[in-house]
């Protein structure tokens, strides 16, 4: 059988002391959509994740994202197939799109309601400027300190350790921005933000988690979320 183009590591190997936990924990994190690693408790610093997480979680949740690795792949591999014999056809279109869509993405992101028309659906204040001239673009990675909030101030997530002294020692949340890696409402918000910026964004529901909203995060249905968000840097 061929190896699987999805995966990284096979079962044995996750069992084993060779798959360390926070390797484990980087690799979901730098993989995984928002709202995958919030329903799986595995955001925020690595070393902090590592202390409550236990191996065999670790390897459900890998498991799972790369279940839809795997039918992605499989999907555009036979859409390849039959776009060969049907040149120039909506076959071909199609093959075309499925191409573009990146392994990464998971059926969890069904869950972000996303709103194509219409005025933006967050608004940004800026709490601390940023050098106005360093701005991410689609595709770029960024890393991030943040901590969000409902309307009534209750904290949901943070990623910004107690101290000065353990944020010096941990590192910022990173992804690829303007990918739908995070809910549209970050997505948008930090293409306006420029490097050393921080900002306060408040999302609507439409931007965020919807109808559905996070059970897990404790987010409730059609709830307006409140971040501060510090960009940190831009690769």
């Amino acid at each position: 059988m061929a190896a699987d183009p999805a995966r990284v590591w096979n079962e044995e190997q996750l069992k084993t002391e060779e798959v360390a936990k926070k390797e484990l924990i980087k690799f979901i994190q730098d993989n995984a959509a928002h709202s995958f690693l919030a329903e799986h408790k595995l955001l925020g610093n690595i070393k902090n994740v590592a202390k409550t997480a236990k191996k065999e979680q670790l390897i459900e949740a890998y498991n799972q994202l790369f279940e839809s690795k795997r039918m992605i792949w499989w999907m555009v591999l036979w859409l390849m197939c039959v776009s060969q014999r049907f040149k120039g056809t909506e076959v071909e279109l199609v093959t075309e799109e499925v191409q573009a869509v990146k392994i990464h993405d998971t059926p969890k992101e069904s869950k972000i309601e996303a709103v194509d028309e219409g005025p933006p659906k967050f608004m940004k204040s800026i709490l601390k400027k940023g050098d106005k001239t360093n701005f991410p673009k689609k595709g770029d990675t960024v890393s991030c300190w943040y901590s969000g909030t409902l309307e009534d101030g209750t904290v949901f997530d943070t990623n910004i350790p107690a101290s000065a002294k353990k944020k010096k020692q941990s590192k910022p949340l990173s992804f690829k921005v303007g990918l739908g890696r995070v809910i549209r409402g970050w997505d948008e918000g930090l293409l306006t933000m420029s490097k050393g910026e921080t900002a306060r964004l408040e999302i609507e529901s439409d931007w965020a988690y919807g109808r559905k909203g996070l059970p897990d995060a404790k987010i409730p249905p059609n709830a307006k979320l409140i971040f501060e968000v510090e960009l940190v840097s831009i690769d």
